[in-house]
């Protein structure tokens, strides 16, 4: 079957439903709900959503970049384009260059190659993008044929392929780039080589199935041969480009036996006891846990665990310090109590007590490096039953609401599970890179070995390290680290006197170890223990444990004095955190050995991957990419821990599972740690028919959820203000604070130049427009975009970080109307600068900023806000300030929202500033500010009043370098940063005076209702146009089409709503 959709499954309705579900009658489609009948129905139900789903997207896309590429007929019958598209090229040579022989059995070939060359003349980073397009990654070639004269205008709303002329559609995935002499360029750590010119050559992989049809076709029928038609080239977001390698994998799962871990089968079928995986009914419950440094103190631990009875093992207070090793009460069987009321009582008092042993971790070595990464974060008792629940067997279901830490809880089972099972391995799963980088971050900084960290996928392009730890990046550390370790070989064989040369292999070290380092410290154990036995009455000689030491010259660098002096013991443990030192020298030399035997990169990532690491990192995305090459590599892991677990889809979750081969039948998983929040936003699915009847949109952490299966909900968040935090927590069962979020300053202070914390901020038509749609689904409104952009600046003026505010939106239409407006107004104005981001409420899940500035955009219907889920995540991303542009009388009645607005509009609808307050200010939070409060009561107000007060501040700024300065004209001269400073505030004053009124003119909004089919293609302009230093150059707002109607806006499609 082949994998790639054609244009007959793509634009065929029947089996693609169009947007336009109204949600009545039936469909021809399978449904995912809570049970399943066996496995292979549960993959078989996915297998063909995730078909259809992607095949709907594939079409989205396709009609937009062709659309975008404006192809019409010459005067000569052939095709033109007209415009131009950044996901599109037209190709200037298509060639097959290999149909290899089918396989015994077989009628069709086993591979099919071409060759596709394309002319780049475009942008370097758009160049940058083809040329960096990866093994694997699919694309798509189309043949057009239009029949509309040159100029035609195309309208969206009428059928796309008559428009376009529209005759094939067949996939290909890319193989690579060739280079000058016709070979292809292989991905590695090798820098790409530069070519000339503007022409470049991607060989192919065609489906051989679809390929022998259409041969079969051509000779059979007499139909024309397909492939030498082709003459546009498509390729795809890779983020969304990864539907070939999901379907692969699920078809490879029903071809071969799905093991499952036998505790989960029932559970994932829906079937059973939904509770039957929780750690208390697992047969292999484990007693004793070291939970290391996740207490901070004994204090800590009792209240963690309320209602529990904690014996210490040891009575002296000052003996009782982290880390600490729990003996938990183990209940036999399932766990029922004695039914008589005396054996009940003791069964109780029994199951309440936690047996506390507190112990010492071992000296590591002199050195300050050695001393072990503690954990700062005093958890609340949730988060420590989630710790406790993720470090036992089973499965682990957490519920995160925003704020309430799911990431160190994640960090901190992490870190448990590799000290208390060192021979484990976990795989750690996430949605989106930022997520996985974000954990990576903050596992850095615990007391995990480097080496035994790794990451797969790319991105860890976005990780904010200077360390690398993808496959190459790892393999560069550990020959790194092995030159290294064997330089402190050749400085102890140097310490101790030895000939020769133990440090040129990682084999000569092993020996030298084993001859000269071991022997000498047996000697000298001896010599210290028998020095004690000769007396025995007397006490050890703490200055014998010194005098014997033989590696006093090797450890001459560390601080000193090594030894003490004071006991025996005491010294003697600081004597044996020396050897533990040089002992692991040589343990992580015996590890890095391989690297010696393996010579190419690859081989030694692969090892790396298997054998080394110990905590594995990728996106749920590579995961189902790479299912076939990690099993084939037998990749094996003991744990899984999933974040954002209710944003992956529901066999994008179960994918992972399988990543290994089982074990004489059975899969060796024993752990599965799911951190995620069903109340916020599910998995993006664009077709509403596969959303809603098919149910598609459901993640499995959410079905889980729905049947029953027991969750750790965590109930005290530490983000956002109390105010602010009760705008969501109406959705969640006893959220609550932390306490600092009421007693750190920056929650109690006001904040500057505006009265409230969080406001609604109601905005009328500006000019007799409220939202405008120049495309179908783009929604735009220039008065809210003209409003949050002014506020935007008004907060900068005052002198809020610009990185500390990040500006949402719930319609892509509205964030490139946004960016725009932002790029005219102050984008490059170093009074004012950029926003930290300018983004979708959707895209913004996972993360935060202190400041809100929120567009709601829509006037005529509520839209997709009313999704409870997505109104949770807009209200839980800022910590310290909301503020919300919206049409008040719209959300306030729509009863979805009630529990938010009816909060929202209990304080007034206009925006409520303090101009005389700068930032920070010392004004308590709720107090009446001792300055004039102003009262803005629509945009044009709130524009006039920001462009008066930068007037006012270049002229005082003016005035100061004048008077205070005092410089003499000709010093000015002289001083080059004088000059330029003076120069820069003239020019900037010549500008303002020059341009007038900051508010929109009446051309402009009309302007701004134009279509983006009259608009010229210079929309990839937005981006590189330097853009004015001051506010007022660009005192006309920016056409509400101008970016996002443009042909390759830079971010997204128009037509996708998020």
């Amino acid at each position: 079957m082949p994998l790639y959709p054609t244009e007959k499954i793509i634009w065929d309705e029947n089996i693609v439903p169009t947007e336009y579900y109204s949600g009545e009658g039936c469909l021809a489609l399978p449904k995912l709900n809570l049970q399943f009948l066996t496995l292979h129905d549960y993959l078989l139900r996915n297998f063909n959503l995730f078909r259809l789903e992607s095949t709907y997207e594939i079409r989205q896309d396709i009609e937009d970049s062709v659309s975008r590429m404006k192809p019409w007929q010459s005067e000569y019958g052939g095709v033109v384009f007209g415009g131009w598209a950044r996901m599109a090229q037209p190709i200037v040579a298509f060639t097959v260059v290999e149909v290899a022989k089918p396989n015994i059995g077989e009628n069709w070939p086993t591979r099919v190659r071409a060759d596709v060359t394309i002319n780049l003349n475009v942008r370097d980073h758009i160049k940058d993008e083809w040329e960096g397009l990866r093994k694997h990654d699919v694309c798509f070639l189309i043949t057009v044929r239009p029949t509309k004269p040159y100029g035609t205008k195309f309208d969206r709303r009428r059928p796309f392929i008559e428009q376009v002329g529209l005759v094939y559609v067949r996939g290909c995935e890319i193989q690579g780039m060739l280079d000058d002499k016709g070979r292809v360029i292989e991905d590695g750590p090798e820098p790409r080589p530069n070519l000339r010119g503007e022409s470049r050559t991607f060989r192919v992989f065609l489906d051989p199935n679809q390929y022998q049809q259409d041969m079969t076709n051509t000779i059979q029928n007499g139909a024309e041969d397909v492939y030498d038609t082709f003459n546009v080239i498509m390729r795809r977001k890779p983020k969304e480009n990864n539907f070939k390698a999901v379907l692969e994998t699920i078809r490879n799962l029903m071809n071969t036996d799905c093991v499952v871990p036998d505790w989960l089968h029932d559970i994932i079928l829906g079937y059973g006891d939904p509770s039957s995986a929780h750690y208390s009914k697992m047969p292999n419950q484990i007693a004793t846990l070291d939970f290391n440094d996740t207490f901070l103190s004994i204090e800590h631990l009792k209240a963690s665990f309320p209602g529990h009875n904690v014996k210490v093992t040891v009575s002296d207070p000052a003996l009782q310090i982290p880390p600490f090793r729990i003996t938990f009460p183990v209940r036999s069987g399932k766990g029922k109590k004695r039914k008589d009321a005396d054996g009940e009582e003791d069964d109780t008092e029994e199951a309440k007590t936690l047996i506390v042993e507190p112990h010492v971790i071992p000296n590591r070595g002199p050195y300050p490096y050695n001393q072990p990464k503690r954990n700062t974060i005093q958890f609340t008792h949730t988060q420590i039953e989630a710790i406790r629940a993720g470090m036992q067997p089973g499965l682990t279901m957490v519920v995160g609401p925003p704020g309430t830490g799911k990431t160190d809880v994640a960090v901190q089972i992490i870190s448990n599970i590799y000290h208390n099972f060192p021979e484990q391995r976990t795989l750690i799963v996430t949605h989106s890179n930022q997520a996985l980088n974000q954990l990576f971050e903050k596992i850095m900084a615990l007391d995990i070995d480097e080496r035994h960290l790794l990451r797969l996928g790319h991105g860890e392009e976005e990780l904010e390290t200077e360390k690398d730890f993808s496959r190459y990046g790892r393999v560069n550390y550990v020959l790194a680290r092995r030159i290294e370790l064997l330089e402190e070989v050749k400085r102890l064989q140097k310490s101790l006197g030895v000939p020769g040369d133990a440090s040129y292999t990682c084999e000569t070290a092993g020996y030298f170890f084993l001859y000269q380092v071991m022997s000498r410290w047996e000697e000298y154990m001896s010599r210290v223990k028998n020095s004690g036995t000769a007396c025995p009455d007397a006490a050890p000689d703490a200055a014998q444990v010194a005098t014997f030491f033989p590696f006093h010259e090797y450890f001459a660098n560390a601080p000193q004095p090594i030894f003490k002096g004071r006991s025996y013991e005491e010294d003697m443990e600081i004597a044996e955190g020396c050897f533990r030192h040089i002992k692991k020298i040589f343990t992580q030399l015996e590890e890095f050995r391989a690297s010696e035997l393996l010579r190419s990169g690859l081989d030694r990532s692969k090892y790396l991957l298997v054998k080394e690491a110990k905590i594995i990192a990728m996106t749920c995305t590579h995961a189902a990419l790479k299912r076939h090459d990690l099993v084939k590599l037998g990749f094996k892991y003991d744990n899984i821990l999933m974040e954002e677990a209710a944003q992956i889809l529901e066999i994008e979750t179960f994918i992972p599972l399988l990543l290994q081969n089982p074990q004489d039948g059975f899969s060796r998983l024993k752990r599965w740690i799911m951190i995620g929040d069903h109340h916020q936003l599910p998995p993006v699915i664009k077709n509403m028919a596969f959303q809603k009847y098919s149910n598609m949109e459901q993640s499995l952490f959410t079905r889980f959820v729905r049947v029953g299966v027991p969750t750790v909900d965590l109930d005290a968040q530490g983000r956002a203000r109390a105010s602010l935090c009760n705008l969501y927590n109406w959705r969640y069962k006893n959220l609550g604070n932390l306490p600092h979020v009421q007693l750190l300053p920056e929650f109690s202070t006001a904040n500057a130049g505006l009265l409230y914390d969080f406001q609604l901020i109601n905005v009328e038509d500006f000019q007799g427009v409220g939202e405008s749609e120049p495309n179908p689904y783009f929604y735009q409104n220039l008065g809210e975009a003209e409003y949050v952009v002014a506020l935007f600046m008004y907060m900068c003026l005052l002198g809020y970080p610009a990185d500390k505010i990040s500006i949402l939106t719930t319609y892509n239409g509205q964030k490139h109307l946004i960016r725009d407006i932002i790029n005219r107004r102050c984008g490059n104005n170093p009074l004012i600068g950029r926003p930290n981001k300018v983004t979708t409420v959707d895209r913004f899940q996972g993360q935060q900023n202190d400041y809100i500035l929120l567009s709601l955009v829509r006037t005529r219907a509520v839209g997709h806000l009313r999704d409870v889920r997505r109104l949770v995540v807009a209200m839980s991303r800022a910590r310290l300030g909301l503020y919300i542009f919206a049409r008040v009388s719209l959300f306030q009645n729509c009863f979805e929202l009630t529990p938010a607005f009816s909060q929202l509009t209990a304080r007034p609808l206009h925006l409520h500033i303090i101009p005389t307050e700068p930032f920070p200010t010392s004004r308590k939070n709720g107090e009446r500010p001792p300055h004039e409060v102003q009262v803005i009561k629509n945009m044009p107000q709130m524009a006039n009043f920001v462009y008066n007060m930068y007037m006012h501040l270049i002229q005082t700024t003016h005035h100061y370098h004048q008077t205070f300065l005092q410089l003499p004209p000709a010093m000015v001269e002289e001083g080059e940063e004088g000059q330029s400073q003076e120069t820069e505030m003239e020019a900037e004053e010549e500008t303002v005076s020059a341009q007038g009124n900051l508010t929109p003119s009446p051309a402009d909004a009309s302007l701004s209702q134009e279509t983006p089919a009259a608009q010229p293609d210079c929309s990839s302009q937005t981006e590189d146009t330097s853009a004015p230093c001051d506010i007022a150059t660009a005192a006309e707002p920016v056409s509400a089409a101008a970016e996002a109607a443009t042909p390759q806006d830079a971010e997204s499609v128009p037509t996708e709503t998020e």
